[in-house]
């Protein structure tokens, strides 16, 4: 297997995440965002992620190849993504507290990490 493929899985593993954290109410949890109430919060990082998306898409794959160092990049914020998620971990509002969301998490940064040793 490839550090691609891994690349994949766990780019697969973060947007599947970022789903649930629709579900888990990250904003409260986020300090940009931590201080609007659930509605806005809701709507301003749902909404926030269309543009998020479509660059992250663009750069990656709008030329002849995969861009490897943006791959690389992100292999090293699905990491640090991981550390962050347990450094929250004991804050009040953080509502990522069962299997899956965890599941989704890990995946993410041991994929990346994976992706980042090969």
């Amino acid at each position: 297997m490839t550090a691609e493929f891994f690349f994949f899985v766990a780019l697969s593993f973060i947007l599947t995440h970022e789903l649930d954290a629709i579900k888990q109410r990250e904003w409260r949890i986020i300090p940009l965002t931590s201080f609007l109430n659930d509605r806005l919060g809701y709507l301003v990082f749902t909404v926030l992620h269309v543009p998020l998306f479509l660059i992250l898409f663009w750069l990656l794959f709008s030329g002849d190849s995969l861009n490897l160092s943006l791959m690389r990049g992100l292999n090293i914020f699905f990491v640090i993504h991981l550390f962050l998620h347990l450094l929250l971990i004991k804050h009040p509002k953080n509502e990522f507290t069962n299997a899956l969301s965890w599941l989704l998490i890990t995946g993410a940064g041991i994929s990346g990490g994976v992706s980042l040793l090969i």
